[in-house]
C-alpha cells in the first residue's frame, strides 16, 4: 500500500510540476502587462510555510514533503502533503478556468 500511496503522490507532484510551469510562464507574460499585481499565490494561513507570487516554490515545498514522508512514513506528514497537493490542483485549476489562451 506505502509503494501505491508513493507512486500516487509522485504522479501528482509531477503534473502539478508540469501545471505550474505554464502557470509561472502566462503569470510572467501578464505582470510584463502589469495584470498581475500579486504578492502572494496563497494565503499565510493556506498551510504552506513559502509565501510566493510564482507557483514553482510552493512545488518545491510539496517535493520537499513527499521526500519528507518518504524518510519517515508519519502519518500527519502524509496528510499535510496531501492537503497541499489538493490546494495546488485547485487553484491551479481555476487559474487556468479564469485564463484564455
Amino acid at each position: 500500500m506505502t509503494e501505491t500511496v508513493n507512486q500516487q503522490l509522485m504522479g501528482n507532484i509531477s503534473l502539478i510540476l508540469k501545471k505550474s510551469l505554464s502557470a509561472d510562464a502566462t503569470l510572467a507574460d501578464l505582470r510584463e502587462k502589469n495584470v498581475a499585481s500579486f504578492d502572494n499565490i496563497f494565503k499565510k494561513d493556506a498551510g504552506f510555510n513559502c509565501s510566493a507570487n510564482t507557483f514553482q516554490p510552493y512545488v518545491e515545498e510539496v517535493a520537499d514533503d513527499l521526500i519528507l514522508w518518504q524518510q519517515t512514513q508519519a502519518q500527519a506528514t502524509l496528510i499535510t502533503l496531501v492537503k497541499k497537493i489538493e490546494k495546488l490542483f485547485t487553484v491551479l485549476g481555476n487559474f487556468e478556468k479564469s485564463i484564455v489562451i
